[in-house]
């Protein structure tokens, strides 16, 4: 970064963003204007900080970019919105390659098209290490917006995208050791480097829904929101009653295995590290949504659980056949 001047930055950086279809002006002047078409606008921001978010050894520039777009697309389609357009602020250390400011925005500008959304401008500066602040708007399309206070008894809990695997990702890499190419470990990995949101999804689901959010924080903690919010229980069924895909147990096995050297011990744990990554891994950016009972369900959402009438005294959130008392309780930023 110490060779390259700020426009000489900001030209490479054009170079690599594509003008959206709700875009009137884009980058080149002191703000975009960008339609709103129904009047209003969703707007949402997140931020990515390296060695709290992120780290340069284990991700490109590209998985970096990548991650800030999902975060915050994800947002934005879980109050049944369209992502049209995005800003974002980043500081960046004067030792960085440009090379890798490029990838950045290379990965930022493939999951913005794969939505239709486009990157409209931003702000770059000098800092100790590299972040990331990516705001994102989107358009409703005449519809309500989908809140979290909605789930009403009765309700039909339901989830869709990928769960636990960005968790188990992580695992992973801070275990170390050798893995596959095009295993379940490799899988695992790709998905906490590039998370998959299933945005349309979520879109599609703002017809019916009666709540929704994007789980970026774990299971347990967001579903406790919409409860709170909503000022009902949930009842979730045990997830690996209800989940198919039970390859995570390989990657289970495989961080247990590094971690205990033994395999009679990984064994043992395999349980507790699945029902962890499933109920209490953040990051997977899938959507946690009610419905009403007797509803046909969107693609792609899954059954989990009931909303049920809270009763005093008892957790927001059970899990039926899981103690989830040793659980921790999803990610927090100041305690995690």
């Amino acid at each position: 970064m110490r060779d390259v001047d700020e426009n000489g930055l900001l030209q490479r950086i054009f170079a690599r963003i594509d003008p959206g279809g709700m875009t009137i002006l884009g980058v080149g002047d002191d703000a975009a204007v960008v339609r709103a078409p129904d009047g209003r606008f969703v707007v949402s921001t997140d931020v990515l900080v390296e060695n709290h978010h992120f780290r340069r050894q284990w991700s490109t520039g590209y998985d970096v970019g990548w991650r800030a777009g999902v975060q915050n697309l994800a947002d934005i389609a879980a109050m049944g919105a369209v992502p049209t357009a995005v800003v974002v602020a980043l500081g960046l250390p004067r030792d960085l390659p440009v090379r890798w400011v490029e990838e950045f925005f290379l990965g930022l500008n493939q999951v913005c098209q794969d939505v239709g959304a486009a990157v409209v401008g931003g702000d770059l500066s000098g800092s100790p290490v590299v972040f990331a602040s990516v705001t994102v708007h989107g358009d409703l399309q005449y519809r309500h917006p989908v809140v979290r206070s909605g789930a009403r008894p009765g309700d039909v809990v339901a989830h869709a995208g990928n769960r636990g695997w960005s968790a188990a990702g992580l695992a992973v890499l801070s275990e170390g050791g050798e893995f596959q190419a095009g295993s379940a470990v490799a899988r695992a990995v790709d998905l906490f480097l590039r998370p998959e949101a299933p945005v349309s999804c979520a879109v599609a689901a703002a017809e019916s829904a009666t709540s929704m959010m994007d789980v970026s924080d774990g299971l347990l903690r967001d579903a406790t929101r919409i409860a709170e919010a909503s000022s009902v229980g949930f009842v979730l069924q045990d997830p690996l009653n209800v989940w198919t895909d039970s390859t995570l147990g390989e990657v289970a096995t495989f961080v247990g295995q590094e971690h205990s050297q033994g395999a009679a011990q990984a064994t043992a744990q395999l349980p507790n590290l699945v029902h962890t990554w499933l109920l209490t891994g953040g990051e997977d950016h899938g959507f946690l949504a009610t419905f009403p009972a007797g509803s046909k369900l969107p693609p792609h959402f899954m059954e989990i659980g009931r909303v049920v009438e809270q009763e005093v005294g008892q957790p927001r959130v059970h899990v039926e056949g899981v103690d989830t008392v040793g659980l921790h309780s999803g990610w927090d930023h100041f305690s995690s």
